[in-house]
């Protein structure tokens, strides 16, 4: 593709991350994925998005399928193709979106996985005392309390907890900002951290949970430290931690049954993301069902 095409793939990149205020994340998908539709447009001979029609758009999602991407891959795929053009014709290169009405191939939902309540409280006794046993229990505690998402906790800042009302302001996707509980174990356990947090944290960092370095936790610290402690209290699942956001989902689901408070406490904009934990608790439903109804019992042999 010429180079004005490849600079509008950039300009809509840098519009994700500055207008739409899109995370590192986020926008680091669209661009893996766009790469794509530009390696796919050189090899059919496309120069310009004037030439990416309907037509052009369902070989594109041959060629794809060809390659071996999955349904959940190109949905997302066709998703990006879908917000560049209506970036383009907002901006006045384009006058139709061509991914508009292509539908994407049909893939198997896979329901998040959570723990159940016994693996929780296995996970949740961190023996040790040391600064980094006390902060990671209170992050694992806090997750747990709260279902937050790792960019939100990693992002807190100590303004944003407010112990006293028990409660945590969170930024979440595309910087939307909610307030959610938390519970009276993870107030404690921050309590304890907030009391050892200046043996590693610098003078001027604001940052809830900090490293060893004294700056602000990282994402990836946080799930290396995780996993840890899940394969030293003897977990035989492979524990990351949008898991605890899962596991706090599915059980208020379980106890409460109120889709919508779960909603709200997610920061789900839409509830059809909420909903996929209504199967989870199904799952338990079902996996009650056939160990208590005389009729479901499998008789032993």
């Amino acid at each position: 593709m010429i180079e004005a095409e490849l600079a509008q793939v950039d300009a809509f990149l840098q519009h994700l991350r500055l207008e739409r205020r899109l995370s590192p994340h986020t926008t680091a998908n669209y661009a893996r994925d766009l790469s794509r539709l530009v390696l796919f447009c050189n090899e059919a001979g496309i120069d310009e998005w004037s030439q990416v029609d309907v037509h052009r758009v369902r070989a594109f999602v041959a060629w794809r399928h060809r390659h071996g991407a999955g349904g959940r891959t190109q949905q997302r795929e066709l998703s990006a193709l879908r917000g560049f053009f209506r970036y383009l014709i907002r901006e006045g290169f384009a006058t139709q979106n061509p991914g508009a009405d292509i539908p994407a191939p049909k893939s198997d939902k896979r329901l998040p996985k959570a723990l159940n309540v016994d693996q929780m409280e296995q996970l949740l006794t961190i023996t040790g005392d040391d600064a980094l046993a006390v902060r990671d229990q209170a992050m694992l505690e806090l997750m747990y309390s709260s279902g937050l998402r790792l960019a939100e906790m990693v992002g807190l800042d100590t303004s944003d907890l407010d112990r006293h009302d028990a409660v945590v302001r969170v930024t979440g996707k595309g910087a939307k900002t909610r307030v959610v509980p938390v519970g009276r174990k993870a107030l404690e356990a921050i309590a304890l951290w907030l009391r050892r947090r200046g043996e590693l944290a610098d003078l001027e960092e604001t940052a809830l949970f900090v490293g060893k370095g004294g700056k602000r936790l990282s994402g990836r610290a946080v799930q290396l430290r995780f996993r840890e402690h899940a394969r030293r209290q003897g977990l035989e699942v492979p524990v990351h931690p949008h898991m605890l956001r899962h596991s706090f989902a599915s059980h208020i689901l379980e106890s409460s049954g109120d889709l919508r408070a779960v909603q709200e406490l997610l920061g789900h904009a839409d509830i059809s993301t909420t909903q996929v934990y209504t199967h989870l608790d199904f799952q338990h439903l079902a996996s009650v069902y056939d160990q208590a109804h005389p009729r479901a019992r499998r008789r032993k042999r």
